[in-house]
């Protein structure tokens, strides 16, 4: 993993040395020297920044530079937190974009061998292809949520870009993709053929305006995510800066940062990045709401409450609702208060649900269950299940 990472910047390391007593930037070890990487025992989160921006589709030849973000990020106080970070520097751009992939593939499966939850600030989108293929030596199938105004599938036959990558998850073999979920897209930035095909792979897609009017809808989503993915176009310009962002529509900081909070509580989200980051050594205010997304999605992780063992009855409580030939049983977390409803096994080869008969869901979604209403997500879930 070393070999492929620089160190943090001496402008980082000496605006380190300014801070107060206290924030972040004093708890934090960093990698300030080639060849020395922190100490990774009792780590919980390593902040990474990927500098490869070349399959952007709008690329024109810039360099990407994370200092203002990191110094951002250093100068804000930690919460009432039981877990460490370091910042291990940054993966510089290879001799191709293949190679980028390659070195940050290998970062965060070692990462993830580790226990650590890899924090990427990346450039071009394209690189959750690479942050997808960290998972293939552990065997699983694996949820994506991106937060996104775009689907990003693109062509799967054509080059990948920061506007296709989803589509090459899907296609490119090992197939361990289960469920991707799109989260405030918009949608006249997407095709109609996308929206289709969205549907007939039965993903699950949230519009912007259904999301903000009511955020925590997103909850159950994220809950069952593995890998999440922020791109800041789904952020409104006005809250970034209007030069590093086209979108007058999008989420607005506050709403932003309880995503992320609800990323960092699901207890299955072992990775989490932010792409299409720029340098804003220009643009303070767009530093410190990204740095504000980690700090959030941070503080979620620290207060992360397992409820997932439903072997002892005790812990929960069930229900069961009949739907025409359908009991659908759900389960509430004593201890949580959250809402999970159970998907049928169904014992064939072909299974992709190996792992878990769980489906996270919301107690809006018993109640339409108990009017006779399936839940989409359960019916997409079994479907997907079945195929």
């Amino acid at each position: 993993m070393i070999d492929f990472l620089i160190p943090v910047s001496n402008s980082v390391l000496a605006h380190r040395e300014i801070l107060p007593e206290g924030v972040l930037g004093k708890h934090i070890a960093v990698h300030s020297s080639k060849g020395e990487l922190p100490e990774l025992t009792n780590v919980k989160f390593a902040l990474i920044g990927v500098k490869e921006n070349r399959n952007d589709v709008d690329y024109i030849g810039e360099d990407l530079c994370f200092d203002a973000i990191r110094k951002t990020f250093y100068s804000l106080y930690p919460g009432n937190w039981k877990h460490n970070v370091i910042d291990i520097g940054d993966i510089d751009k290879g001799e191709t974009v293949q190679d980028t992939y390659f070195a940050l593939k290998a970062v965060v499966s070692d990462l993830l061998k580790e226990k650590i939850i890899p924090l990427i600030m990346g450039g071009s989108q394209d690189l959750v292809y690479a942050q997808y293929r960290s998972y293939d030596s552990l065997g699983n199938m694996v949820n994506l949520v991106n937060v996104d105004s775009n689907f990003d599938i693109g062509d799967a036959e054509s080059t990948i870009t920061n506007k296709s990558f989803i589509g090459k998850v899907i296609v490119d073999k090992p197939y361990s993709l289960f469920n991707y979920s799109a989260i405030g897209y918009q949608s006249f930035f997407n095709s109609p053929d996308e929206i289709s095909l969205m549907e007939k792979l039965f993903f699950d897609a949230y519009r912007l305006g259904e999301v903000t009017a009511d955020i925590t809808i997103v909850e159950p989503i994220l809950r069952n995510a593995d890998i999440v993915s922020f791109d800041i176009g789904a952020i409104k310009s006005a809250e970034l800066s209007y030069k590093n962002s086209k979108s007058p529509n999008g989420f607005d900081g506050r709403e932003i940062c309880a995503i992320a909070r609800y990323a960092g509580i699901s207890n299955k989200v072992s990775s989490f990045g932010v792409y299409e980051l720029k340098d804003f050594a220009d643009a303070q205010s767009a530093a410190m709401l990204i740095s504000q997304v980690f700090w959030y999605f941070i503080e979620g992780v620290n207060f992360r409450v397992s409820d997932e063992d439903f072997s002892n009855e005790t812990h929960y409580t069930t229900y069961k609702v009949p739907i025409d030939d359908e009991v659908l049983i759900f389960k509430k977390s004593i201890k949580t208060g959250r809402w999970w409803i159970e998907l049928p096994f169904i014992s064939n080869n072909n299974n992709k649900l190996k792992r878990s008969t769980l489906l996270p869901c919301t107690y809006g979604e018993y109640l339409g269950a108990c009017n006779q209403e399936i839940p989409e997500r359960w019916m997409k879930a079994r479907r997907k299940n079945e195929i």
